[in-house]
Parts: structure tokens; C-alpha cells; sequence
């Protein structure tokens, strides 16, 4: 199992000065990278339906891949001395990061999901390197010791969990200040829960009035953290925007931006790490809503939907139930506020009703609770959960469930 941790570091100024410099050079050394790929696509590719029958072909370059662009970096160490400060493993690591930049715009990822054509990093947005190898005893007490750079003060907030390993160490640079990110790997693998607790079951509806609501009525209010820092926001805004461009006192005014924004952003994080730990001390298996997110993004509702970060908390919430041993379902979202959670007759409702009233049967609750026992009752019927529920010999549960409320 991976894991990551992620720690504050101390650096002095010189060591400072130092991550700044290899950034820059690191940031110059990907676009190169990727400048030499770009010039190969161009010159080898040709539309079929575009190219005439007598054409001039020019001599076709060698694919330049991650293999080759490892050659050229001790010849660069040559050309230019100052990168032998570079730990080797740092700037191999950049190769890698332009290989995978380039599969993803020609090849796609894994469901053949091709990304945007990738583009050349200006320093501002070039934040993070990584050592892909590392000492596993590099963290000692408060401090980190990484090569070419020496030992640096962390500020280790947690210990690192008995028996998890460092495998890779990453370098970033935000706002305010430095941060070290530890990739842990454990070889033990948490074991899923086996007797599961039919009454242990919840389902959650996330939206903008709650947060979220649990099958059995529970609500999580919603902290709307971005809109509660609009006005500062607005304010340091304005400020950035009288600045004279590319001067001194409109990079700190920026800077005083992005920190504004991050503080918000860690407040969100700190929020859906909070709600998800507990939701899962009090369940079992956690039933969510399979949601076009990015589709709401593009909606009238985007301010809000981003404020909420239902992506960033099912995540983490997903993540956390592996390492405990919990499940996390995704069930089907077409109609989970329009069915009735009692007979599964369809009731059409405009979205700002927010009570639910059946005809059919007289069932009357909240809108978002009704949702929610909809998630719950079609988690029941997911193949995982339902293998389970039936190897225990759980009463109900047969191979057709049946909607109970």
C-alpha cells in the first residue's frame, strides 16, 4: 500500500536559494525536453488526406523518447557545468515527467483518454522536483537529509507509521514556503471487512444547502469557505490589479494573493478530512452518488459546486475507507431525488422543492434524505456488497433487492 505524509520544511537561506535555482534550471531543461519533442511531431507527421502524390520528404528524425533524452544529459553537464550541482536521479526525473506529458496528448492514459497538447512552464508554475530513490533512513528526528542539498529542518507534525518505508521524496515550493511530500509503502494490504453490519450501511447525498445527508437523517452543514473569503479576496484583488506590471510591489502583492487562497483551501482540506473520518467511525460502507462533477462545474452553480469540493472529499473519503479496511460504493445518480426511497414510484420534482411528498404511498421527508435512502438502497444491490451481505447469510438480502425504507 502507498501512502503519502506531507511536512513543512525549514530550509536556511542559502539552502533556499539553492531549491529556487534548481527549479529554475529544472524549469528550463523541461521545456528544452519538450521543445525537441514537439519539433520531431512536426516533422514526421503528415495528414493522409492532405499530402499530395509527389512530395519532397525530408530525412525522418529518431523518435526522441525517454531513452534517449537520458543520453543527452551528460553531454548538457558538459555544455553547461552548473547542472552537475543537480543531484543526477532529480534530472533524470524530469525526462520522465516529459515522457509522461507527451503519452498522455498522443497516446492517452489507461481508458484511452487523451489530455491537451502540453505546454511550456514558465518558472512560476515549474513548483515541484522529486528524488525517485532515496535512503529510507533520510528523515532523522527534525531533520531531512537530501543529496547535493545537505540535512534541512522539518517540521514533523505526525511520525511516520511503523513498518511504512520512503520511497520517493518530493520537493515543492507554495505560497508559504517549502513542503517535503514522503511516498510511504507498507507491503501489507488492509483487509476488507468481512462481517458487515447490515445496520452499519449508510448513503450520502452531497449538495449546496447541506453539505451532505446520511440515510438516517444526519446533516453536515456546509462551510461555503470560499464565499466567507470573498471580500479579503477582493480586496488583495484590487490591490494586485493597481500594481505597475513586472514590478517589485505586484509580485508581493501576488504573493499575498496566493496566500489568501491557499489558507482557503487548506480550511476546505481540513474540512473533508474531518467529515470523512466521521462518517467512517460510525459506518461500515459508505454509499455516494456516481456524479458528473466537472459537467456541474460548467454549470449556473460552479462557484458553489467548487466551493464544496465533493471531488477532493470522495477522494479522500475513498482513499481513508481503504486503509481501514471500509467500503465506499459509487452507486447510479439518475433519479435518486425523484424516485420515492418507499414504493420506487417516480415523483418529478423542480429543484428548488426541496420537500418530497409520494402520492403514491403518503411518504413525506426532506428531499436530500430521500435521496439518501436511495443511495442506500441501490448499494445494497452493488455486486461487491451484495456477494458479501449473501455470504453472511444476512436476512432480506436476496438476489433482487427489494427497496426498504
Amino acid at each position: 500500500m502507498r501512502t503519502a505524509y506531507q511536512y513543512r520544511l525549514r530550509p536556511s537561506r542559502q539552502q533556499a536559494a539553492e531549491i529556487d535555482r534548481w527549479l529554475s534550471m529544472l524549469c528550463a531543461q523541461y521545456n528544452y525536453l519538450l521543445a525537441d519533442r514537439f519539433n520531431w511531431y512536426e516533422q514526421n507527421r503528415s495528414a493522409f488526406n492532405a499530402c499530395p502524390l509527389v512530395c519532397h520528404l525530408p530525412e525522418l528524425r529518431v523518435n526522441p523518447d525517454y531513452y534517449s533524452q537520458k543520453k543527452t544529459l551528460p553531454q548538457l553537464k558538459k555544455d553547461r557545468p552548473w547542472y552537475k550541482d543537480i543531484y543526477s536521479q532529480v534530472l533524470q526525473d524530469v525526462v520522465k515527467r516529459v515522457k509522461l506529458a507527451f503519452d498522455r496528448f498522443l497516446k492517452g492514459d489507461g481508458k484511452g483518454k487523451r489530455s491537451g497538447r502540453p505546454r511550456f512552464k514558465p518558472l512560476s508554475r515549474y513548483r515541484t522536483f522529486t528524488y525517485p530513490q532515496i535512503s529510507s533512513d533520510c528523515l532523522q528526528g527534525n531533520k531531512i537529509n537530501l543529496p547535493k542539498l545537505g540535512k534541512i529542518k522539518v517540521i514533523v507534525h505526525r511520525p511516520i507509521p511503523e513498518g511504512f518505508k520512503i520511497k520517493t521524496v518530493s520537493i515543492s515550493k507554495k505560497a508559504d514556503g517549502f513542503y517535503v511530500t514522503l511516498s510511504l509503502e507498507d507491503n501489507t494490504v488492509p483487509e476488507i471487512k468481512t462481517d458487515i453490519n447490515p445496520q452499519l450501511i449508510t448513503g450520502i447525498d452531497v449538495g449546496l444547502k447541506d453539505f451532505l445527508t446520511t440515510s438516517n437523517n444526519e446533516t453536515v452543514s456546509i462551510p461555503q469557505h470560499y464565499r466567507k473569503a470573498q471580500k479579503r479576496l477582493r480586496l488583495i484583488q484590487k490591490k494586485v490589479s493597481r500594481r505597475k506590471k513586472s514590478g517589485n510591489r505586484r509580485l508581493k502583492a501576488i504573493k499575498l494573493l496566493a496566500k489568501q487562497h491557499k489558507k482557503v483551501a487548506d480550511k476546505r482540506k481540513d474540512f473533508h478530512f474531518k467529515t470523512a473520518n466521521q462518517l467512517l467511525s460510525k459506518y461500515d460502507v459508505i454509499a455516494h452518488e456516481g456524479l458528473n462533477i466537472k459537467g456541474l462545474a460548467r454549470t449556473k452553480l460552479a462557484k458553489s459546486v467548487l466551493d464544496a469540493g465533493w471531488s477532493n472529499f470522495l477522494s479522500i473519503l475513498t482513499n481513508k475507507a481503504e486503509k481501514a479496511g471500509l467500503l465506499v460504493v459509487s452507486v447510479r445518480a439518475q433519479n435518486t431525488s425523484q424516485d420515492c426511497s418507499s414504493c420506487g414510484e417516480k415523483v418529478p420534482k423542480k429543484l428548488h422543492i426541496r420537500w418530497h411528498n409520494c402520492p403514491h404511498c403518503g411518504c413525506s421527508l426532506g428531499r436530500d434524505h430521500n435521496a439518501a435512502l436511495n443511495i442506500k438502497n441501490r448499494a445494497v444491490g452493488h455486486p461487491v456488497l451484495k456477494a458479501q451481505l449473501m455470504s453472511d447469510g444476512i436476512p432480506g438480502v436476496t438476489e433482487k433487492p427489494t427497496l426498504t425504507r
